[in-house]
């Protein structure tokens, strides 16, 4: 510091601010965001702000970053070769033109390329962030930057939360006739507050199993009125981002945020489907004691011949280094469960939604939270215990770290095919149910991400390229009669 008084540049200033600010403030999730700390203590709703063109149908943390943003667009286009590849060969056809959606997905570089590819293929997009903590502020900026209407930050409050899916929805002149979720707190907003645009929507399309499971609890009350796409449970969804994501990037998060070491660990993860299976697999590689908690008896049967012990979470919750939630349900880890973890416990969460632990129980007075890094709370006990909570129980690789670009490609292209096939449907092809995408088209997917998926393309038959709905010499156009 006295080395540092000797040369009080404005230049030099600010380098430091900014480094205090990046340790103590920004999440290593922004990709080393150049959020001006200057700028953190005012709302993006109360700052007027305009793109190059003159638009201000946005709100963003700050425009400035978007040249920042596109760059990593760009080098996230170069690890989702099979999304590009659709939008090179859709773009002529546009078989989306005429399609308003209204999206409220993570804003990450990766769906950044889903936007701009739905964009290619005629659509007109408004989109929002389903979690708060998720969004890359420079890439929202560059969306915002190329026309996007984007609402977005990262730290959002509820409150904002909900403002930014409202302004979405709710335009004069503009009426979204197709969703696409992820939680399915969008589709809950305009079911509850616009009754009649969702009526007119054509078609849903929901990434997440919590949002799924809203989905079907709407079909089975009988108040689904527009046809869905569950493509959580698409085999291109399921067996790739729900097992290799989280297999990759459950260490990411956790060694960002803690540096905790997970050889000779105790780690309970909470449910054995594909995302706990991707979580076990990365820590018991590592040398962790995992066990398993699992309500589901092929999942658990699959856990205990995987070489996991599958236990009850209060057997374990005392002597257990880490927790994680991955089952999509609610209150998994109670406040029971909390006041009984061994001191240093790190509590976190993998699954879409922030009530798999309890963490509402927590907010009370005999409890004190201490801010220790971006996304990590210490909740100290009155007897002085402590517990690391990352990210306030909400999504843990999105919120504290990155995931891998090449298999969200993969979902992508699902989710892109998924709209164009129940934008373009004929009357009466799906009724006011949930579906899953045809087996072919998860193939077709699959096919796209080959290593060698130029040649395999050109090698499909003519009949193989009839039933996808190709033509292998000219633009993509569905083909209807294909199943």
């Amino acid at each position: 510091m006295q080395e540092f008084s000797k040369f009080p540049t404005k230049t030099g200033r600010r380098s430091l601010s900014r480094s205090i600010s990046q340790s103590s403030t920004d999440s290593y999730s922004s990709a080393a965001s150049y959020t001006d700390s200057s700028d953190d203590e005012v709302s993006p709703r109360e700052k007027q702000q305009t793109n190059s063109k003159g638009s201000s149908n946005f709100c963003v943390k700050n425009i400035k970053q978007a040249e920042f943003g596109r760059r990593e667009i760009e080098i996230a286009e170069q690890d989702m070769s099979a999304l590009i590849s659709l939008r090179k060969r859709a773009q002529g056809e546009k078989p989306l033109a005429g399609a308003k959606i209204v999206g409220c997905t993570h804003i990450t570089a990766q769906t950044a390329v889903l936007i701009e590819t739905l964009c290619a293929l005629g659509a007109q997009c408004r989109w929002s962030a389903c979690n708060i903590y998720s969004t890359q502020n420079e890439v929202a900026a560059a969306l915002a930057e190329a026309g996007v209407a984007v609402f977005a930050w990262k730290g959002e409050s509820e409150d904002d939360f909900w403002w930014c899916i409202d302004r979405c929805v709710n335009v004069e002149g503009w009426q979204a006739n197709m969703i696409l979720d992820d939680g399915g707190d969008l589709t809950h907003w305009v079911y509850k507050k616009y009754p009649n645009i969702f009526k007119k929507i054509r078609g849903i399309v929901e990434e997440s199993v919590t949002g799924v499971h809203r989905l079907y609890q709407l079909s089975k009350a009988g108040k689904l009125c527009v046809p869905a796409m569950n493509v959580n449970d698409s085999v291109t969804k399921q067996k790739f981002d729900n097992l290799y994501c989280c297999r990759e990037s459950i260490l990411d998060g956790l060694k960002r945020t803690t540096d905790v070491m997970f050889g000779g660990k105790q780690v309970v993860v909470c449910g054995y489907g594909e995302v706990g299976k991707g979580c076990c697999a990365a820590l018991k590689a590592l040398g962790a004691i995992v066990y398993v908690t699992e309500i589901d008896p092929i999942c658990a049967l699959q856990a205990c011949m995987d070489g996991f012990r599958v236990v009850k979470l209060s057997e374990v919750i005392r002597q257990v280094d880490v927790v994680i939630t991955c089952t999509g349900n609610k209150n998994v880890v109670t406040r029971e469960h909390l006041d009984r973890m061994k001191n240093s416990c790190i509590v976190c969460n993998m699954g879409h939604s922030n009530t798999e632990i309890d963490v509402t129980s927590l907010r009370t007075p005999e409890l004190t939270w201490e801010r220790v890094r971006s996304q990590v709370d210490h909740v100290i006990w009155p007897d002085g215990k402590r517990v690391v909570l990352l990210a306030e129980g909400r999504l843990l690789n999105l919120s504290c770290s990155t995931v891998p670009t090449f298999v969200l490609s993969i979902t992508a292209t699902t989710q892109a095919l998924a709209l164009i096939e129940l934008y373009n449907a004929p009357e009466g092809r799906y009724k006011q149910d949930v579906y899953l995408l045809p087996k072919k088209m998860d193939e077709y997917v699959a096919s796209l991400h080959l290593p060698s998926f130029d040649a395999h393309l050109t090698e499909l038959t003519d009949d193989q390229a009839k039933y996808l709905g190709l033509n292998k010499n000219g633009p993509f156009k569905p083909n209807y009669y294909r199943y």
